[in-house]
């Protein structure tokens, strides 16, 4: 009978080896995953994402996992109706007291996706193309949950013992808020993270070709800010240039919100953001990120910005506000001649370390029915924020990212970039704020992966040197001191 052994540096070379040897299968095994179309958005959808759970939950099992499914209750929808929340997998493979235990994030839902939205290719049926691995979910996230489920069986394939204990905390409802996750994790601090050393997420991209580690994400506070005129729409023809209209109104408040520059005009919304210190602005220089080759994978020919410290600062650890939509008005093709009722407008702030979600509530609130007031407009405004989520701020000297370069130091030769994100992942902070644990996210999606785009990939290289990467981390967070 074959015994297992511990694994050694040397032992990696086995790990890589078995690896690139199963590439091929578990390229499958993504593509048998990026079929099923687990998209939260939808709540009529919602048992493909139940499905995608019980794969996911069967494959940690074959892992010899312990897997519960974790009720979340119900969401109450817009129309009064409740329906049942998928369940979040709470798993853990066998666990030795002597080692540190690792618990890893990840979600198996993905945002929309059809092929006449531009995708070349059907976005649920994976394919490779020059070396790419096109799919909606390749790399957010099913991509990455595979990898790291992946790098458990080549430990257990070669009969290596795993280097820690590993835990898993996987959702179908990330792309649609994480309803209910918050409330899990408070619910089980004190039992399935008490012994938790570390978290890591994989729910991210690097900032160029190198790897990168990750230490903060920006936070969000969405809007809808509500016009309402007339007790119905209008003729334009009958009575345009003698009523208060209401889409005017919400065009100039629209306006009135930031400068062509990208500069805030709300007051004091600058006040709260921490100042740039000396470290940060060395760590900006030797990030690797080319301008030039940042505008053409954008499809722009300028940004805000000129330098490469710029426009990295201004994405991720200044605030940005953006203008996403309007609700209400005519939007389809042809012509419509009509005055609507009630217009919302739909915009968000990404905060940064120290903008408290609250505040920034009360002086976009305030600011808006300032403008509005000044209008003399007898039209009713209303403002709401229903999404606010906190930014996450890591400490880079944390012994998790110690094991986090060294990894990346031997799958890749290079050391890592430490980089920020500029969109929100909130189940980091809630992490933080609620384990009060280490929190790192280690990414294996590449720049140009288009997330939620069209046309989301995931290179094949990528995919598999992430399997490698995080195999690597496991052996190395065990080399770090454990108590």
């Amino acid at each position: 009978m074959q015994t297992t052994a511990e694994v050694s540096g040397s032992g990696l070379d086995l790990i890589f080896k078995y690896i690139d040897e199963q590439q091929n299968e578990f390229v499958q095994e993504l593509k048998e995953w990026v079929a099923i179309p687990s998209d939260s958005s939808d709540p009529q959808a919602w048992d493909k994402i139940v499905r995608m759970l019980n794969v996911t939950a069967d494959k940690i099992k074959t892992l010899g996992g312990n897997v519960e499914l974790a009720d979340l209750g119900s969401q109450k929808m817009s129309n009064g109706q409740s329906v049942h929340l998928p369940p979040v997998i709470l798993a853990e493979l066998k666990k030795d007291p002597k080692k540190p235990t690792l618990c890893i994030y990840g979600h198996v839902d993905v945002q929309p996706a059809k092929k006449e939205d531009g995708w070349t290719t059907d976005p649920y049926t994976l394919t490779e193309i020059n070396g790419n691995l096109y799919g909606r979910g390749a790399s957010d996230n099913k991509g990455p949950v595979l990898a790291w489920l992946h790098a458990v069986e080549a430990y257990q394939s070669l009969k290596q013992e795993l280097p820690v204990n590993i835990k898993f905390i996987i959702e179908g409802m990330e792309e649609a808020g994480s309803n209910g996750l918050d409330t899990l994790t408070e619910q089980r601090n004190m039992t399935f993270f008490s012994d938790v050393d570390y978290i890591v997420i994989s729910d991210n991209i690097w900032i160029s070709k190198k790897p990168a580690l990750t230490y903060g994400t920006r936070g969000n506070c969405y809007f809808f800010v509500e016009v309402e005129g007339q007790k119905q729409d209008m003729h334009s023809g009958v009575f345009g240039g003698s009523i208060h209209e209401a889409m005017t109104d919400l065009i100039a408040l629209l306006d009135s919100l930031v400068e062509s520059s990208g500069h805030i005009l709300i007051p004091a919304i600058n006040e709260a953001v921490a100042p740039l210190t000396e470290e940060e602005k060395k760590r900006y220089q030797g990030i690797q990120f080319d301008l030039e080759v940042h505008k053409k994978d954008c499809g722009v020919t300028k940004f805000l910005f000129d330098t490469k410290e710029e426009i990295l600062q201004h994405r991720w650890r200044y605030p940005s506000l953006s203008i996403h939509g309007i609700e209400g008005a005519f939007f389809e093709t042809g012509t419509k001649t009509v005055i609507p009722r009630k217009v919302i407008g739909k915009f968000s702030i990404r905060q940064v370390p120290n903008m408290d979600p609250s505040e920034v509530e009360k002086q976009v609130t305030e600011y808006l029915h300032k403008v509005f007031a000044e209008r003399n407009s007898p039209n009713q405004l209303k403002v709401t924020m229903p999404i606010s989520a906190k930014p996450w701020l890591a400490d880079v000297s944390d012994p998790q990212f110690v094991a986090g370069r060294r990894a990346v130091q031997t799958v890749f030769g290079v050391d890592p970039d430490l980089i920020c994100e500029g969109s929100t992942i909130p189940i980091a902070r809630n992490f933080q704020d609620v384990t009060g644990k280490s929190i790192m996210m280690l990414p294996i999606g590449g720049a140009d992966d288009g997330e939620h785009s069209q046309n989301e990939k995931m290179s094949r290289s990528n995919y598999i040197q992430g399997t490698k990467l995080f195999a690597a981390f496991f052996y190395e967070l065990s080399q770090l001191p454990h108590k």
